[in-house]
């Protein structure tokens, strides 16, 4: 029997909610509701949530409150629903652990699609079965998801542990902004989302994150894996 996704849909706006559920049951998915921080928490600590898409403006504490708090235990995939279109929001919502950004405007069938996108990249993992990959100071257990550094454990968002995983399983191939785009985030975005999330991803995995040895630049086109 295939397995049922559950959603849970964080937002103040009952209309909004309602319609996102409407769209996710029609999609043969379990939907889990919440307007407000609190009420997420307490469906988070009841249920087991595959995905989150979550609003940031909300009376009391904000979205990116709660996407802090469940960082600390969880990486659950997060995709931030929100009336904010600025980059410095876009960018704060990828930084502190979100794995996609969309605007209200985009249509309940667009966020659907992302949801699946981001469960699907999930999902796939578990067809990996002890499988290790082994680059010195840094190694990727295929099976368990688990990142270390010379030994030590690290913490990836959902996003950041794929976008690693592809490039150390290829590595020295060049992938351009494009493929990156289309690979993770439905071919929708810019290369701005791609540069943040391998910002935040140099951060926990290289020595000088302004001097890459692992993902480098390759100018004008896009990055590859290189290796220390």
């Amino acid at each position: 029997m295939k397995d049922v996704h559950t959603v849970l849909v964080v937002d103040d706006d009952h209309s909004i909610v309602e319609l996102l559920r409407d769209f996710l049951i029609n999609e043969g998915f379990q939907v889990k509701l919440a307007y407000d921080t609190t009420q997420a928490l307490d469906v988070v600590k009841q249920c087991r949530i595959d995905c989150l898409v979550l609003d940031i403006m909300m009376p009391g504490q904000n979205g990116f409150e709660l996407c802090r708090q469940i960082r600390m235990k969880s990486n659950v995939p997060i995709l931030f629903l929100s009336a904010l279109s600025d980059d410095v929001d876009k960018i704060r919502g990828l930084a502190i652990g979100g794995d996609d950004y969309i605007v209200k405007t985009a249509s309940p069938g667009e966020i659907v699609a992302r949801v699946k996108a981001v469960l699907r990249r999930s999902s796939s993992q578990q067809e990996l079965k002890g499988k290790v990959l082994d680059y010195g100071r840094l190694s990727l257990d295929l099976s368990t998801r688990e990142v270390s550094i010379e030994g030590k454990p690290i913490s990836l968002t959902p996003k950041e542990y794929d976008l690693l995983q592809l490039f150390t399983e290829h590595p020295k191939y060049v992938f351009t902004y494009e493929q990156l785009l289309e690979k993770f985030c439905e071919g929708i975005g810019d290369k701005h989302t791609i540069r943040v999330h391998l910002s935040r991803l140099r951060e926990k995995i290289e020595a000088d994150p302004n001097e890459p040895k692992f993902i480098v630049n390759v100018w004008g086109i896009g990055y590859r894996f290189k290796g220390e």
